[in-house]
């Protein structure tokens, strides 16, 4: 298994509106992308200062599949349509997960 984990925070542009619309978006990743072998994602719980704002973690079935999510279109529109030019920063790591 091979999981990718990316985190938010959001410019001062974006709205529980376009947040609602991000979380759509991202529901449908899963029907699109078929290597995608399980998708999370959410808003910060707000229990501690510092954290970012949102988070997305999926997981694949091998590295290669990680790679195919990021180049399909599904993916690509969604950073351009939702994301891109709306992001004040970003941290994200993936790894293999052991077991």
């Amino acid at each position: 298994m091979f999981r990718h984990v990316v985190m938010f925070t959001w410019s001062d542009v974006v709205d529980d509106a376009h947040i609602a619309a991000i979380s759509s978006a991202l529901d449908r990743l899963p029907e699109a992308i078929p290597e995608i072998v399980a998708y999370h994602h959410g808003p910060d719980a707000g229990m501690n200062d510092g954290n970012y704002d949102y988070v997305v973690v999926g997981d694949f079935g091998s590295a290669e599949d990680y790679v195919t999510y990021c180049e399909a279109p599904a993916h690509t529109d969604l950073i351009r349509d939702f994301i891109a030019g709306r992001v004040a920063a970003r941290a994200a790591v993936q790894y293999a997960v052991e077991g």
